[in-house]
């Protein structure tokens, strides 16, 4: 879905409500739900994963909006906190601008030594 923020209630509970539709026509579904979380939210990044862990069964993450200022170490404390495999990061806005996460090169421009 699009758009969602934690604090819109009514939102949140129509999330929850796909997820109980979809499990009425497969009780394994959804088979993954991956939250996108803003670069640019920092620390806020932890209470938004928390609202929609409750509302759905989130499996991973992907974060956009790292070609800005944001440098993305709220994506390592959301997934080290709720175990969750990073599967990509957005670095633009271009289509091939949505790269597989590399752990050991997001470490070193996390760091600053990415050179």
């Amino acid at each position: 879905t699009a758009g969602r923020l934690q604090t819109k209630t009514a939102l949140m509970d129509e999330l929850k409500k796909i997820v109980r539709v979809i499990r009425k026509l497969d009780e394994t579904a959804p088979h993954r739900v991956i939250l996108v979380l803003d670069g640019t939210v920092g620390g806020n990044a932890v209470s938004q994963a928390e609202a929609f862990l409750e509302a759905s069964d989130v499996t991973g993450l992907v974060m956009t909006k790292l070609d800005g200022t944001a440098k993305g170490g709220a994506l390592v404390q959301v997934s080290d906190k709720f175990r969750l495999p990073i599967h990509a990061i957005g670095i633009g806005e271009g289509i091939d601008d949505l790269e597989p996460f590399d752990a050991r090169a997001f470490a070193r421009a996390l760091s600053g030594k990415d050179a």
